[in-house]
C-alpha cells in the first residue's frame, strides 16, 4: 500500500500540495472568528450536581461575579476635593459604552459608591420605607450650587460609615479602606460584544490615580477573568514564535541545511493554522488550555519531520538518488510514523472520555491535529524535496557525527554489558518516585497560575486583607412552601448563617433579605444604628405595614437595587445568601465546606429545607476534584487503548507488557517529583501524564518495529537484533527528544505557574522515556528474550517498515523540468544513475 501511496505523492505531487494550501488558507480565514472565553467554568459536565446547582441559581436569580470593585485606602476622600473626585470617577465609568453593530451600547448596570450611598427614612402618612440619598447634592449636584466644603465630604463620610448596612460592603470600620463596586449586564459581559469595557475601566482608574496620587485597587472576576484572557491572547503568539524559533535552531544545528529547515518549519506553520482554525470551525472558545494546542502541534509536528527527513538522507547517501531516497522514505518510515502519530492522537483523545467539556474540546482539537500534522508532513516533505536541489555532502555529515555516534555506543555498551546497572537504576527511581507519589496533592486556586508579582493577585491580597475577598459565594435556601421562605422563623434561621459565616476570616460580609428588613427597622427609630436588628414580635404588629407598603415603592435610586434586590425569587419559596470569600485553595475549601456542613445543617434541617451552596468558589473547587477523579481514568484508558494497538502491531501480550514498563517508568517519574518538589495536581498540570505518555510511546513502537526487522534481516539472533535496533533508532530518538526536551521546556517562560510546570514536568517526563527506551527496554528485551520474542512477534497484523521492494523510477513518472526536453534529460540520468 505504502508503495503506492508514494507512487501518488510523488507523481502528483503539484496538485496534492496546491489542494493542501487551498484548504490551508480556508483555515486560515477562519481565525478570525476564533472567539475567547471570556467566563470561568467549563470543566464540569452539564450534569453535574454542583453544575446543575450553579445553574439553577442563574436561572432563579440572575447573575453572580459580575461586579468588579476598585479599592482605595485614603484620607483625602474625606476632603472635598477628593470625595468629588471619587464621585466623578464612578460618573466617568458609568458613561463608558461599547459599541454594538455601530451603536453605543449600555453594558455597565451601575456604579455604587460612598456618594451613591441611600439610607432608608420612615414615611409616617404613607406608612412605608423610603429611599434616601446620603450625598444629593454631591449625585445631583447644581450649576449654582455652592461648593462642596471639606466639612461637608467629612460629614458624608461619616454618615456612610455610620450605617451598619454598609460594613463590610462599602467600608472597612478598621481602617479608611473604601469600595466602588461595578455592575455589569452579566450577558452582555459573557459576550463578544463586550469590546474593551473592563479595559477601558482599568485605564480609566489607572489616569484618576496617577491624577490624584491615590492609589487603587482593582478585582473581581471581570477584572481577573479579562486579565488572564489577555494574558492567554498575549501568550499566544508569543508561544507560536518561541516553539518555531527553538525548533529552526535544533534543525539547523541537527541538519545545518537552511532547505531543510524551511521544509520542516513549513510542515508545522500549516499545522498551526489548522489548529487554530479547527476551534474556530468547531465554534470552541481559546482558553488557557486550548492556547497550548498550536505549540503543541509545532513540537510534536517536528519529531515527523526528523524521522522522515533522516531517512531519506540516509537512503540518499546510500545510493545518490533522490527519488529513490523520497520513495523509500514515505515506504519505509511513513507507515511507522503514521502509528506512532495515531497512538499520540489517542492518548490526547482519552480527554473525550472525561465528559469535562474544556478536555473533551481539548481531546478533539489536539487529536484531530496530530493525525492532521502527519497528513501534512507526508504530503510536503515529499513534494517540496522533488523541487529542491539534492544534499550536498556536508548536508548529510549529520549522520556521521562522532558524539552521536559515541552516545549511541554507550546505549549500546550499557545494554551489552550492565543490565545489571540499568535494573538497579530503574528500581531505584521507581522506589524514590513511589515515595514522592506519597507526598503529592491536589489543590488549586482560581488566580494560582499567576505569579506573585502580578497586579491581579496583588490587588487580591490588598482586598482579602481589608474586606476578606471577592470571590463570589452563594447560598440558595428552599423553604418548600411558597411564601413562607421569609416567615419570622426563617429570618432568624437566615440571621443566625449569616453570623455563622463571620466566624470563618475565608468569608467577607454577607448579604441576605435579613439586611434589608434590619435597614428598615433602623429606619423605624429614626435612623439609630443600634437598632440595625430583626423586629420582635411586638414591633412586627406595627411595623408590618410599613414592610408591606414599601414592597411597591419605587425609589428613584437606581443603584439601590443593585445592593437590596434579588433576594426572593417570584414565588417567596427560595431566598439567596450572598458572600465573597478568599480564593482559598481546594484543600482548604474542602476543610472550610466539612466544617460548615454539619452546621448549616442544624440551622436548616434537611428535612424542612433544600440548602444549595454555589458560586464561582464552589464550581471551581468540584471541577478540580472532578479532574482529578478523572485522571485515574483517562490514563487508565490511554495505557489499555495503546496497549491493545500495540498488540495489534506485534501480536504478542507479553511483548506489550514488557514494552509498557519504559513507558509507566518515566510517569512513575514524573510523579514523585510532583511530590517531593511540591507542584500540585490541579487543572493547569492534570495533562502531565497523558501528553507525556501519549508522546514517550512513540518511541517504543519506532524501537520495536526496527527491533523485530533486525530479527528478520539477522536470522531470529535476539542479542544482535536488539543492538542493531539501538544503533538504528538512537539517533532519530535522540534527535526528537531533544526537540522535545527544549519545545515543552519553553512553556518554563510563561507567566501562568501551572503552565511552566507543566512544560517543565513533559520536558523531563521525555528524556526520562528517552533513555528508557534506549537503556531499559533493549535491556528487558535481551534478559526475556525467551519469554517475550515469540514466533508471532514476528509476523505482526501490521507492517510498520516495509521490505526493500521499490517502485521503478518508470513508475513514478516524476516530471522535474521545467519543459519536456529537460524533464526527459533529467530522467534520463536518474535512470542511469539507478
Amino acid at each position: 500500500m505504502w508503495l503506492r501511496i508514494a507512487s501518488y505523492l510523488i507523481r502528483h505531487r503539484l496538485p496534492t500540495v496546491v489542494a493542501l494550501f487551498a484548504v490551508t488558507v480556508f483555515m486560515g480565514l477562519q481565525i478570525p472568528d476564533l472567539k475567547m472565553q471570556y467566563k470561568y467554568g467549563g470543566i464540569l459536565p452539564e450534569d453535574d450536581p454542583s453544575e446543575l446547582a450553579h445553574a439553577r441559581f442563574l436561572e432563579s436569580f440572575g447573575a453572580e461575579g459580575n461586579v468588579l470593585v476598585i479599592g482605595v485606602e485614603d484620607p483625602r476622600l474625606r476632603t472635598a476635593e477628593g470625595l468629588q473626585s471619587w464621585h466623578e470617577l464612578a460618573e466617568e465609568i458609568r458613561a463608558l459604552r461599547v459599541t454594538v453593530d455601530g451603536k453605543p451600547t449600555v453594558i455597565i448596570d451601575s456604579v455604587f459608591a460612598i456618594t451613591n450611598a441611600f439610607e432608608v427614612v420612615k414615611h409616617p402618612t404613607d406608612r412605608q420605607f423610603l429611599l434616601q440619598a446620603v450625598a444629593p447634592d454631591v449625585v445631583n449636584r447644581l450649576p449654582n450650587a455652592p461648593p462642596l466644603t471639606d466639612e461637608r465630604a467629612n460629614e458624608i463620610v461619616d454618615e456612610v460609615r455610620s450605617l451598619p448596612f454598609y460594613d463590610g460592603l462599602l467600608y472597612n470600620p478598621d481602617n479608611e479602606a473604601t469600595l466602588m463596586m461595578v455592575v455589569f449586564n452579566h450577558d452582555m459581559l459573557n459576550s463578544a460584544k463586550r469590546g474593551r469595557i473592563v479595559e477601558d475601566i482599568i485605564e480609566v482608574s489607572d489616569r484618576w490615580a496617577k491624577n490624584t496620587g491615590i492609589e487603587t485597587h482593582l478585582s473581581g472576576l471581570p477584572f481577573i477573568r479579562i486579565s488572564i484572557t489577555n494574558k492567554v491572547k498575549g501568550e499566544l503568539g508569543y508561544f507560536i514564535g518561541a516553539a518555531i524559533a527553538v525548533t529552526a535552531l535544533l534543525l539547523f544545528l541537527f541538519f545545518r541545511n537552511l532547505a531543510v529547515v524551511g521544509v520542516c518549519l513549513t510542515v508545522v506553520a500549516v499545522g498551526v493554522v489548522w489548529s487554530l482554525g479547527t476551534m474556530s470551525l468547531l465554534d470552541y472558545r481559546l482558553t488557557l488550555l486550548m492556547s497550548l494546542i498550536p505549540p503543541l502541534m509545532i513540537v510534536i509536528g517536528v519529531p515527523n519531520c526528523i524521522y522522515l527527513v533522516n531517512k531519506y538522507q540516509a537512503e540518499f547517501k546510500r545510493h545518490g538518488n533522490k527519488m529513490l531516497a523520497l520513495q523509500r522514505m514515505v515506504t519505509k518510515v511513513g507507515n511507522a510514523t503514521l502509528l506512532t502519530n495515531a497512538t499520540t492522537a489517542l492518548g490526547f483523545a482519552t480527554f473525550i472520555f472525561t465528559h469535562s467539556p474544556v478536555l473533551v474540546e481539548f481531546g478533539v482539537v489536539s487529536s484531530l491535529n496530530i493525525m492532521v500534522a502527519f497528513g501534512i508532513s507526508i504530503i510536503l516533505i515529499p513534494a517540496l524535496f522533488t523541487w529542491l536541489p539534492e544534499p550536498h555532502e556536508r548536508h548529510l555529515t549529520h549522520l556521521d557525527r562522532v558524539w552521536v555516534d559515541t552516545v549511541v555506543g554507550t546505549f549500546v555498551r550499557t545494554v551489552q554489558t550492565g543490565r545489571g546497572r540499568v535494573y538497579l537504576a530503574a528500581l531505584a527511581v521507581a522506589v524514590l518516585s513511589a515515595w514522592g507519589m506519597t507526598k503529592m496533592v491536589t489543590t488549586g486556586n482560581i488566580v494560582d497560575d499567576l505569579p506573585e508579582e502580578d497586579r491581579v493577585l496583588v490587588d487580591l491580597d490588598w482586598l482579602e486583607s481589608r474586606f476578606r475577598g471577592v470571590m463570589p459565594f452563594e447560598v440558595l435556601i428552599d423553604g418548600q412552601k411558597p411564601g413562607q421562605i421569609l416567615s419570622p422563623a426563617n429570618l432568624k434561621r437566615i440571621e443566625e448563617f449569616q453570623e455563622l459565616l463571620r466566624e470563618y476570616p475565608e468569608f467577607s460580609r454577607s448579604l441576605s433579605a435579613v439586611d434589608a428588613v434590619k435597614f428598615g427597622v433602623q429606619a423605624f427609630y429614626g435612623g439609630d444604628p443600634e437598632r440595625y436588628r430583626l423586629p420582635t414580635r411586638q414591633e412586627r404588629s406595627f411595623m408590618g405595614p410599613y414592610f408591606r407598603g414599601s414592597e411597591n415603592a419605587a425609589s428613584d435610586i437606581d443603584d439601590a437595587n443593585a445592593v437590596t434586590s434579588n433576594f426572593v425569587d417570584s414565588s417567596r419559596t427560595v431566598t439567596r445568601v450572598s458572600a465573597n470569600m478568599a480564593d482559598v485553595g481546594t484543600l482548604e475549601m474542602e476543610e472550610l465546606m466539612a466544617s460548615l456542613r454539619p452546621r448549616i445543617d442544624s440551622i436548616f434541617p434537611p428535612e424542612r429545607f433544600d440548602l444549595t451552596v454555589t458560586g464561582t468558589s464552589i464550581v471551581f473547587l468540584e471541577g478540580t476534584n472532578y479532574l482529578v477523579k478523572n485522571l485515574a481514568i483517562s490514563m487508565t484508558l490511554a495505557i489499555l487503548v495503546i496497549a491493545l494497538v500495540m498488540a495489534l502491531l506485534f501480536k504478542s501480550a507479553r511483548m506489550v507488557g514488557i514494552a509498557l514498563i519504559p513507558n509507566l517508568l518515566p510517569l512513575l517519574f514524573t510523579a514523585g517529583i510532583m511530590g517531593w518538589t511540591g507542584i500540585p495536581i490541579k487543572p493547569s498540570t492534570i495533562l502531565v501524564f497523558s501528553v507525556a505518555f501519549g508522546i514517550s510511546v512513540d518511541d517504543t513502537i519506532h524501537f520495536l518495529a526496527k527491533y523485530r526487522q533486525e530479527l528478520r534481516t539477522n536470522g531470529w539472533n535476539i542479542r544482535a537484533a536488539v543492538l542493531a535496533a539501538v544503533r538504528e533508532t538512537g539517533v532519530s530518538m535522540m534527535y526528537t527528544s531533544i526537540v522535545l526536551f527544549f519545545g515543552f521546556l519553553m512553556f518554563a517562560l510563561s507567566e501562568f505557574d501551572g503552565t511552566r510546570s507543566l512544560g517543565v514536568l513533559v520536558s523531563v517526563t521525555l528524556l526520562v522515556a528517552m533513555f528508557a527506551n534506549l537503556m531499559l527496554l533493549p535491556s528487558l528485551l535481551m534478559s526475556f528474550a525467551q519469554f517475550v520474542t515469540t514466533r508471532t512477534f514476528s509476523e505482526p497484523f501490521i507492517d510498520l517498515l516495509d521490505e526493500e521492494d521499490d517502485l521503478s523510477l518508470e513508475e513514478l513518472q516524476v516530471q522535474v523540468g521545467t519543459s519536456p526536453g529537460k524533464g526527459e534529460e533529467k530522467h534520463e540520468d536518474l535512470r542511469n544513475r539507478s
